[in-house]
């Protein structure tokens, strides 16, 4: 009785299975949009830096940290 619905127990973990690679991917993209937004954040702090100690100012430190 079992061997003539085996079909429905397939196509049931078929779908888990797709469930799962699902939230994997999605997970796997938030994972990788909060790395890029940190990167950003930082990269441009970075870049703030350099432009006040361009611009000859010696306390660049206290000026940039006070904006972020």
């Amino acid at each position: 009785m079992q061997q003539e619905h085996s079909w429905i127990d397939d196509s049931d973990a078929a779908d888990a299975d797709r469930q799962t690679a699902s939230l994997a991917g999605v997970a796997i993209t938030l994972l990788l949009l909060v790395i890029g937004l940190f990167l950003v954040r930082t990269l441009h702090a970075e870049s703030a830096v350099e432009d006040c100690l361009m611009a000859g100012r010696l306390n660049c430190n206290v000026l940039v940290s006070a904006v972020f």
